[in-house]
């Protein structure tokens, strides 16, 4: 399968659909998991400062 399956799939659907409030709830939560991803690096650190 595909690697960006997914994401297409989801992309189709909102244009069909016209379902495009969807999209700053999924930009919101692409943004919250990558700080979650981050935050267990080393980077963390450098993120914490950001609040």
């Amino acid at each position: 399968m595909h690697r960006f399956a997914v994401l297409r799939e989801l992309c189709l659907y909102m244009k069909r659909h016209k379902a495009w409030w969807l999209s700053p709830i999924i930009v919101v939560l692409l943004l919250v998991s990558v700080l979650v991803i981050l935050g267990g690096t080393g980077a963390a650190p450098f993120i914490y400062t950001l609040f």
